[in-house]
């Protein structure tokens, strides 16, 4: 049976395409705000790490058994991406933008850890493709994604003074 499989990624994609014209809004007004962008030179990477992912998914895993223990890690999971943007709010998006004077968020998640955002991509890279059995591809993206974040993480923690 094919339509599991493939409403769990059109959910997946159809999340991530309407994200995008909110962390575009908030981007522009955090800079309207006097903000400045930090790292944009390593955005494009990220880019094409979650699409390359995403379109991997899109190839190998239609038709194939949803694995419900994964699934059900990979909804809370979810919950926690809900979470972190429903605590960041206006200030959400897929750059790294400073607003001179802002104090960072501390409150939600952030009470308990820097970065849960990250948090959460690193487990739905790792566990989406688990949800069909593809290890391999969760092994593969698993570390292009920590690469990727590395190099992420420290010009943000550069930009915040951390």
């Amino acid at each position: 049976m094919i339509w599991p499989s493939v409403a769990l990624l059109a959910f997946v994609t159809l999340q991530r395409l309407v994200e995008l014209p909110i962390a575009h809004a908030n981007k522009n007004r955090l800079l309207a705000a006097g903000g400045y962008e930090v790292g944009a030179g390593h955005y494009p990477l990220l880019v094409a790490v979650h699409v390359a992912w995403l379109a991997s998914l899109w190839w190998l895993a239609p038709g194939r058994p949803i694995h419900l223990r994964f699934f059900a890690l990979f909804v809370l999971l979810e919950l926690g991406r809900i979470w972190v943007l429903r605590t960041l709010g206006r200030r959400w998006t897929t750059r790294i933008i400073v607003v001179p004077g802002e104090k960072l968020v501390a409150s939600g998640p952030y009470r308990f850890v820097n970065h849960p955002n990250y948090l959460v991509v690193i487990g739905e890279i790792a566990v989406l493709p688990l949800v069909f059995g593809l290890w391999q591809v969760a092994i593969i993206f698993s570390l292009l994604n920590a690469a990727a974040l590395t190099i992420r993480v420290r010009a943000e923690n550069r930009a915040l003074g951390r």
